[in-house]
């Protein structure tokens, strides 16, 4: 449950990070650091789907963010200066957030179960509900619709905010 909360606070602080830095490089950055939190914190709260479709959007937003800036700033100012303290926190940051991921991934990986020896407890419940109370012959279509329909809203509401997020950044219409 601790590492819920740390990465409940990391979230927060890359976020303010994001905001508050005038570095637009540092900033897509912090954006995707609290993406990427988000999704482990998906895959500790049992919810792998999200996860997925979570990964998924913030490597697409950050390589789009990152294209962008290249093509609109001069990168080659910054070549060869030293470190600032925001790059350092940074740096920090990042340290914590990889050792928060390897402590959080040896726990997953020690609860398992042995391979080729499956739980199937949830899976059980849909095969044998399936058919007598939802009525459809696909159980694949049940699960996804009925049984785990606000899952599949909220994965469906990720990718379109991610869509229109990346729409509103690339557009040209208003940009100077």
């Amino acid at each position: 449950m601790i590492e819920i909360y740390l990465f409940l606070i990391f979230m927060i602080i890359a976020a303010v990070i994001a905001i508050e830095i005038k570095n637009l490089l540092a900033a897509a950055i912090a954006v995707g650091a609290v993406g990427f939190s988000a999704a482990i914190l998906f895959i500790i709260l049992q919810a792998p789907d999200l996860a997925i479709v979570q990964i998924v959007v913030e490597i697409l937003t950050v390589i789009i963010f990152v294209a962008v800036i290249f093509r609109t700033t001069d990168i080659d100012k910054t070549v060869g200066k030293q470190l600032t303290s925001m790059q350092i926190l940074g740096i920090v940051f990042y340290g914590f957030f990889a050792l928060l991921f390897i402590i959080i991934s040896e726990r997953i990986l020690n609860t398992l179960p042995p391979f080729g020896s499956p739980i199937m407890k949830v899976a059980g419940e849909y095969i044998k509900l399936g058919l007598p109370k939802v009525g459809g012959t696909n159980i694949v279509a049940d699960i996804i619709l009925d049984f785990r329909g606000l899952d599949t809203l909220g994965e469906a509401t990720v990718l379109f905010t991610s869509a229109i997020g990346v729409l509103a950044v690339m557009r040209k219409a208003g940009r100077k």
